[in-house]
């Protein structure tokens, strides 16, 4: 297994248990005096948890407070080019911090994998992500070919007059999570997707145009706009809803202070 998660509390634990769903090839460690039934390994302390873990996994999320981690994994941290990526998530399930390792360790994808997985928002501080302000939305049929959705993409950054390198995420709604085209072209472009739950798409007080056609297809007022909108914080439409390759995309940027 590549992957740990590690909870102090009955919360906590239900939210390890959905996470792990999600992830797969993961292993729970909850503490003892949690109540909650949980297929999970039970540990007494946290601290001497983490010296035993630290090197056997590749991937350490931890459902607890910042403080308390930072405390577990400092004296365990050796480099950056051998730690594990280390994650963090509030109990609210509000946030996925990444802590430890962000980019060479994978720390910044997995948070963005476990924010996927539990509809958190991803908090990522390495400065090499952080000047990338684009935020490029996706909508797409079922089945859109991954060269089409590569092509937009490209497209998208070529009409805003920018470059990949300048893009920090890719976004669409939650139920496009299994488009296997999509998914792939992200691979494909060596960019990040995050998607945005519908609950947050028919919430938001974010300006966008709706579409008839989305809705009476998915559900939703529309997909890409909204998805560009909500990945990230400050953001504003650059490129409204535009349709390249047959594929829906809008840009969106985020302004830094």
């Amino acid at each position: 297994m590549n992957t740990a998660i590690i909870t102090l509390c009955g919360q906590g634990a239900r939210i390890a248990r959905r996470l792990a769903a999600k992830l797969g090839d993961c292993r729970v460690y909850v503490h003892d005096a949690v109540a909650e039934p949980i297929d999970a390994e039970r540990f007494p302390a946290v601290l001497p948890l983490t010296e035993k873990i630290f090197g056997r996994y590749k991937r350490l999320v931890y459902i607890a407070p910042c403080g308390v981690v930072v405390r577990a994994i400092a004296p365990c941290v050796r480099s950056k080019l051998t730690d594990p990526a280390v994650v963090v998530v509030d109990v609210g399930g509000r946030h996925a911090v990444s802590l430890l390792s962000g980019h060479e360790g994978g720390a910044n994808q997995l948070a963005l994998e476990v924010g996927n997985a539990l509809g958190a928002e991803p908090v990522i501080s390495t400065t090499t992500e952080a000047v990338k302000t684009l935020i490029i939305g996706i909508g797409c049929r079922r089945g859109a070919k991954t060269e089409s959705i590569e092509g937009a993409i490209r497209g998208a950054v070529e009409k805003v007059g920018a470059a990949l390198e300048d893009v920090r995420l890719l976004a669409s709604a939650g139920l496009k999570a299994d488009e296997a085209g999509l998914l792939q072209a992200a691979r494909g472009l060596g960019l990040s997707l995050r998607f945005i739950p519908a609950d947050e798409i028919l919430s938001t007080a974010k300006h966008f145009r709706p579409s008839a056609f989305v809705a009476e297809k998915v559900k939703l007022p529309a997909v890409a706009e909204p998805s560009a909108l909500l990945a990230g914080r400050r953001t504003q439409l650059i490129l409204p809803k535009t349709i390249i390759n047959g594929v829906t995309v809008a840009v969106a940027r985020e302004n830094c202070l």
